[in-house]
């Protein structure tokens, strides 16, 4: 889908350099036929070739029209185009002289354009079309009534001239409109490649998910024999006397209870069991919690968090979004040489929650590289998937991350989503503003 989107939008500006094109063609024989009639005093059939122009005039408020249509512009489309530029060209040299006109060679202008735009059927239906008219013209034409002529410079200079200003007039406008056409050719290539980049990373994600979420399932049980054996030892007298061994096993209890959390988490992130875990809640709550358990499992050397939250707008929890915040701490706090900076605040219809440290800061290479997999200025293997989960969640729910070094150094993280990705469909008035002077006051962690 997003594919036939992409064409559609390059079909839709190749249709408009057309449209720009035919509106050059009016402007000049437009001027054209004012030159003609009125300063070489060379009789025109104006009414015929003013109607001609009405018609170039009226097709391209029909073109334009097209244009607002999401239906990708088909060589069809663009060929029955071109030949209607050709029929045009046609009628107006027929008035004017046929294949005498020195403008005849305008029909070369149609052929590349075609070359460029269409397919190579369509191209030559074009080249056909154009030769088969320059043929009729050189028998079947109105002659120019050249008595009226009062200038001193022969016929032929005259047509040499015209060759000279037709030929300035193709090379400039083929120039122009190959070149605009160029680059619509080349932004659609590129935006092809980074969707097929896309659709590569995310396939990516699919994998790591499923090869998680089967190794959440084949943890489960160990980890659950585990914790009947820890529970087991607690209650023998051997253990229970010892308060050195107590606390060891309170330990590994909790370190246990850890890794228990830890699978159910992948297993929810997964898409399995979330309808036990999924709750109610409001967006400040939510970053409260979760930035507490952060900080519970983390416990950060110095966190400032601030809540800038002042609506309660009400979501579904969702552990992916959690996780993927996570990620983004993890990686703050990694980098960080004191102090982790969160600031959460609505702006207009989104969250924008910004992540802050005072570490070293991202290398040129690194922002270059931001958000794909196995790009980490830290050693060991696996590193970088986290911010890679993180960019990739929030670019499925129609969100967006971004990475910077701020001035006073360490580095900066911003995410972005729109709250309607979390918000859940309650009754009218599910945004509820605090009343004055009870809105959630801003949570400072040190």
């Amino acid at each position: 889908m997003t594919d036939l989107t992409t064409d559609a939008d390059a079909s839709c500006r190749n249709l408009r350099l057309l449209i720009a094109l035919r509106w050059v063609a009016v402007a000049g024989q437009v001027f054209a036929i004012a030159i003609v009639q009125l300063w070489l005093k060379i009789p025109l059939p104006i009414t015929e070739m003013g109607l001609v122009i009405l018609l170039l005039m009226g097709l391209n408020l029909l073109s334009i029209r097209r244009c607002t249509r999401p239906r990708t512009v088909s060589d069809v489309e663009l060929c029955a185009e071109l030949l209607a530029d050709v029929a045009a060209l046609t009628i107006q040299l027929y008035l004017s002289g046929g294949a005498t006109n020195p403008f005849i060679s305008l029909y070369l202008l149609q052929v590349i354009l075609g070359a460029v735009l269409l397919s190579p059927g369509a191209t030559w239906v074009i080249v056909g079309v154009s030769s088969a008219c320059f043929i009729v013209l050189m028998r079947v034409y109105r002659p120019l009534d050249m008595a009226g002529f009062s200038h001193h410079l022969p016929a032929m200079d005259l047509h040499t001239q015209g060759m000279f200003l037709c030929f300035l007039l193709a090379s400039a406008l083929v120039v122009l409109f190959v070149t605009r056409i160029n680059e619509n050719l080349r932004r659609r290539d590129a935006r092809l490649a980074e969707l097929r980049q896309r659709a590569v990373e995310e396939e990516h994600v699919v994998r790591m998910g499923l090869l998680a979420s089967g190794a959440a399932h084949e943890l489960g049980t160990p980890l659950s024999t585990l914790a009947v054996i820890l529970n087991d030892w607690r209650h023998m007298p051997k253990f229970h006397d010892d308060a050195e061994l107590v606390e060891e096993l309170d330990e590994m209890q909790a370190a246990l209870a850890r890794c228990k959390a830890i699978v159910s988490h992948i297993l929810i992130a997964a898409g399995e069991t979330r309808g036990e875990r999924a709750r109610r809640t409001t967006l400040s709550t939510f970053l409260n919690d979760m930035v507490g358990r952060w900080t519970d499992s983390r416990r950060p050397t110095a966190l400032d968090y601030r809540n800038g939250i002042d609506t309660r707008v009400e979501i579904a929890s969702d552990s992916v979004i959690e996780q993927a915040l996570f990620n983004v701490f993890d990686n703050a706090l990694e980098a960080s040489r004191t102090q982790v900076s969160i600031a959460a605040e609505v702006l207009g219809d989104d969250l924008l929650v910004r992540v802050t440290d005072d570490g070293p800061g991202f290398s040129p290479e690194a922002l270059l590289h931001f958000g794909t997999p196995y790009q980490s200025s830290k050693a060991g293997a696996g590193r970088g998937l986290g911010l890679f989960l993180a960019v990739n969640v929030l670019r499925k729910l129609g969100g967006a991350i971004a990475a910077g070094n701020r001035a006073e150094g360490g580095a900066r993280v911003e995410l972005r989503l729109p709250i309607r990705a979390l918000a859940v469909d309650a009754a009218p008035g599910t945004h509820h503003p605090h009343p004055a002077g009870t809105s959630d006051e801003a949570s400072h962690v040190a």
